[in-house]
């Protein structure tokens, strides 16, 4: 328990060196499967071209192990955990609308699980130090606290993404490592593909997000609707239909999903494109209307990945 705290207080003693998250979780995955039993199907997606990062890698092992345990602990019988590695990029002003978030590249671990998943009037509490909503003596409450504090000391930063019966993803961030040969072969990054004027639909439930995405599209040129909720968004396409070009659509919302509301769009109005947004990794449920290469975008995505995509989209 006081090690834990140490962590969650950025006071452990550390020795970082240059690792690849992927040799690291490779050599967990035996463990791993032991430790959340053989009714859970363990998943690893590694990024094939992961970048490296500057950390201790033990931390890597006590981040991955307490949220294969929670994850566990939050499927009730039979389910799924997915790990997943990727390299994300990350602009100025995606950054200045997220909390604790910094523009740069960043090497990103997801742990998608699918439990019971973590109500929102608790979400805000899950790092808190000896919160937990296990039994009495089934934890101490400080593992995700350990993991905050790993998080913080390394400069990165936790997204978390969940839902009642779905399950939850957690997200995490930290700054790639760069060597001097690598910086001064670094590509310019091309100028942002802008819109023309394209009416974009934005359906989203989370009003922070609807409001960064909508400012986002305004400054990229493209005109935008922007609404809270599947049922606002075919009122809207059963009046304007016929000016919209293309609607960007959450995947998990409450009432009707983002794949329900897809398929209620193209009922009513079948040449308008659509692109899907989740913060959750693990997309199973909904393979056979997603394409990630095509019609995804991962949050968090910044402008330019936006940009990309819907040209992309629009012209394809």
């Amino acid at each position: 328990i006081t090690k834990q705290l140490l962590t969650f207080a950025r006071k452990q003693i550390i020795e970082p060196q240059i690792a690849n998250i992927n040799v690291i979780i490779e050599n967990m995955l035996k463990m791993l499967r032991r430790l959340i039993g053989e009714n859970i199907e363990l998943i690893f997606n590694p990024d094939k071209e992961l970048w490296n990062i500057l950390i201790d890698p033990t931390q890597i092992n006590q981040i991955i192990a307490n949220l294969c345990i929670n994850a566990r602990d939050a499927i009730d019988a039979n389910g799924t955990i997915t790990i997943t590695t990727s390299n994300v990029t990350l602009d100025e002003y995606y950054c200045s609308q997220a909390p604790d978030c910094l523009p740069g590249e960043f090497v990103m671990i997801s742990v998608n699980d699918t439990g019971c998943g973590i109500g929102k009037d608790i979400i805000d509490k899950i790092f808190d130090p000896f919160f937990t909503t296990k039994e009495f003596g089934k934890g101490t409450g400080l593992g995700l606290s350990t993991v905050y504090g790993i998080v913080k000391q390394n400069n990165g930063f936790i997204k978390v993404y969940s839902e009642k019966g779905i399950g939850s993803t957690f997200n995490i961030y930290f700054p790639r490592y760069i060597t001097e040969d690598e910086y001064q072969e670094m590509e310019v990054i091309e100028d942002k593909p802008s819109g023309n004027g394209e009416t974009v639909l934005v359906v989203e439930d989370e009003q922070s997000l609807l409001k960064m995405v909508q400012i986002m599209l305004e400054r990229l040129q493209y005109n935008v609707i922007a609404v809270s909720s599947p049922v606002e968004a075919i009122e809207i396409v059963k009046s304007r239909g016929n000016e919209i070009a293309l609607m960007l659509t959450d995947l998990v919302m409450p009432v009707m999903n983002g794949v329900e509301l897809y398929e209620a769009i193209n009922k009513i109005n079948p040449h308008i494109k659509n692109i899907f947004m989740s913060g959750y990794t693990d997309l199973v449920i909904y393979e056979h209307i997603v394409n990630k290469e095509s019609n995804y975008l991962q949050k968090p995505f910044s402008m330019f990945d936006l940009a990309k995509k819907l040209k992309h989209v629009l012209t394809s």
